[in-house]
């Protein structure tokens, strides 16, 4: 039997220009299992169509011929074919609203859906990812708002140099460039006025490795949440601060357990706001939902602000970009051709861009498309290995005898249309 794949073009929104597969791999999976390939075209797309042929795959608008098909982002409702497989990011498993109809209609035609963000290893850490590669234009791009917004302060600093992460051809160059910068900072330092520059990290993962990637090119300490207090100011280095949960949070009676806090966080309360003073930059690499805390209210920020007469911090990284979430203020996702907007804590209003004062957020919610090649190249090593598994699975079974990698099953949302067992909460949400 002929095993044929699909791959559906990506037309979420002008940026979205990654694959799953890449080119190169999908030679690969035909010379070695005999998986042939169908890839709608594209325009926009990072690899070209002519890239696919010449890779031997088929060019096709209709991926009729595919039973399973692999997308980055949601399709929408009215592509979805009846009893098909499909590969992508669902966004479902917070029970989004959005995505609750495309979930429904899945149902009602009877399809298989694999989810990206729940393949993991038997630790529960995610195999199949773009995160590192947010985390790196996060970092870019944050750097970028902290240029521009000390440059309407009247401060001339060398990250009004670092360009959107979008701007720069690859990776390389980016590294390469902000490398020179941290030269540049260890040689002759940023003004005084702005240290102890800090930067805060919510979160240790992926996403927090590839800021860590970015930020340690610099000249940078590393601190403890609890040295904040007391920081020498040294105008020729960054001062780095990664927060775990134990920083963040602390039980309302009893003593710290991490077990405790994912089991029950409604027994905890946040307490990070008293490190607000003492931060300058803060990224947000976390996974919230709506049983955590929040890190960050608009309350924090305006008794912090009625108290100190000025925000401690300048700039908010969310990366993770839970609307109205973790950091509340983070009141939408954004777009990297108007990235950022500004908070006024005073009167309780947003700026559109970056304001000279105030807080001001970097919210772009897709920013792995800044590195669509580099990014969709180590996304498919990681994939590849899975297709062939997936593509000659008999999805006709019962979920018990589902012949798919342990590591597939547990991703998998829907069989046959009807939720698998991990997966019976969202029906609350349907």
């Amino acid at each position: 039997m002929n095993k044929i794949i699909g791959i559906r073009r990506e037309d979420k929104n002008e940026w979205e220009r990654r694959v799953p597969l890449v080119p190169a791999d999908i030679k690969e999976l035909k010379d070695k299992y005999g998986v042939e390939t169908l890839v709608q075209p594209s325009d926009i797309r990072i690899f070209s169509n002519s890239d696919y042929q010449n890779a031997g795959a088929r060019i096709s608008e209709s991926l009729g011929e595919a039973d399973v098909v692999f997308a980055v982002k949601e399709i929408p409702v009215s592509l979805l074919e009846p009893g098909k497989t499909y590969v992508f990011f669902s966004h479902t498993i917070k029970g989004q609203p959005y995505n609750m109809d495309m979930l429904k209609r899945l149902m009602d035609l009877k399809c298989n859906l694999i989810d990206y963000e729940r393949m993991s290893d038997n630790s529960n850490s995610r195999i199949i990812t773009f995160s590192v590669f947010a985390g790196m234009a996060g970092m870019i791009e944050t750097f970028h708002a902290f240029g521009r917004k000390l440059s309407l302060q009247g401060y001339h600093t060398p990250f009004e140099r670092i360009k959107q992460a979008y701007q720069y051809t690859s990776e390389i160059q980016a590294k390469a460039e902000i490398e020179k910068i941290g030269r540049e900072i260890s040689e002759s330092g940023i003004p005084k006025e702005l240290h102890p520059l800090t930067i805060g990290i919510l979160g240790y993962g992926n996403v927090s490795k590839g800021v860590q990637s970015i930020l340690d090119l610099l000249p940078t300490k590393t601190l403890r949440p609890d040295q904040l207090a007391e920081i020498p100011s040294d105008n020729s280095c960054l001062y780095k601060i990664v927060f775990e949960e134990k920083d963040m949070v602390r039980p309302r009676s009893g003593q710290f357990d991490l077990q405790d806090y994912y089991d029950r966080p409604d027994r905890y309360e946040s307490v990070f706001h008293n490190y607000l003073p003492h931060l300058s930059i803060l990224l947000n690499t976390i996974y919230w939902t709506e049983d955590y805390p929040r890190s960050i209210t608009r309350e924090n920020l305006k008794a912090f602000h009625l108290k100190e007469n000025k925000p401690g911090l300048q700039v908010i990284g969310d990366i993770s970009c839970d609307i109205e979430g973790s950091i509340e203020i983070t009141r939408e996702a954004t777009m990297p051709d108007n990235a950022c907007y500004t908070y006024h804590t005073e009167r309780d209003e947003f700026e559109n861009g970056i304001g000279s004062s105030g807080i001001t957020v970097m919210a772009i919610d897709n920013l792995p498309c800044e590195f669509p090649g580099e990014a969709s190249s180590s996304f498919s090593a990681e994939l590849k290995g899975f297709v062939h598994r997936i593509a000659g699975a008999d999805f006709k079974s019962d979920f018990d005898h589902l012949n798919l990698p342990p590591e597939v099953k547990k991703a998998t949302i829907l069989l046959n249309g009807q939720l698998t067992p991990d997966y019976q909460y969202l029906k609350q949400f349907i």
